[in-house]
């Protein structure tokens, strides 16, 4: 039942010719997230060994830095990773799946 549904809701919608693009828009996207963790695990690593030594050394930090501030340098440093990288991935991914595709030869056609 389910299949009949879905199946009658891509040829009403007419997305079963989209089929490719859209599989290739998830592998995309799929892309663009497995890199954002990757960077977003490097910079909160890359920024947890500085702002918890500096908290430990410094008096001003000491003083000024508690808890939910030192968590708030984190994250937020490890969020705007993931969010940049994930966008630069699946753009990047995107320019190049759009370059293999060769263009329609009827387009171009003057008669």
């Amino acid at each position: 039942m389910a299949k009949n549904l879905a199946q009658g809701f891509l040829e009403r919608n007419n997305l079963a010719s989209h089929d490719p693009k859209v599989a290739m828009a998830k592998r995309c996207a799929r892309e663009g997230v497995i890199a954002g963790a990757k960077a977003a695990a490097i910079a909160s690593i890359a920024t947890a060994i500085p702002t918890l030594a500096s908290v430990r050394m410094l008096p001003w930090a000491k003083a000024n830095l508690n808890h939910a501030a030192q968590a708030l340098i984190i994250s937020s440093v490890a969020g705007a990773a993931y969010f940049i990288v994930a966008d630069k991935t699946v753009l990047a991914t995107a320019r190049r799946n759009s370059f293999k595709q060769k263009p329609n030869a009827e387009t171009y056609e003057f008669n």
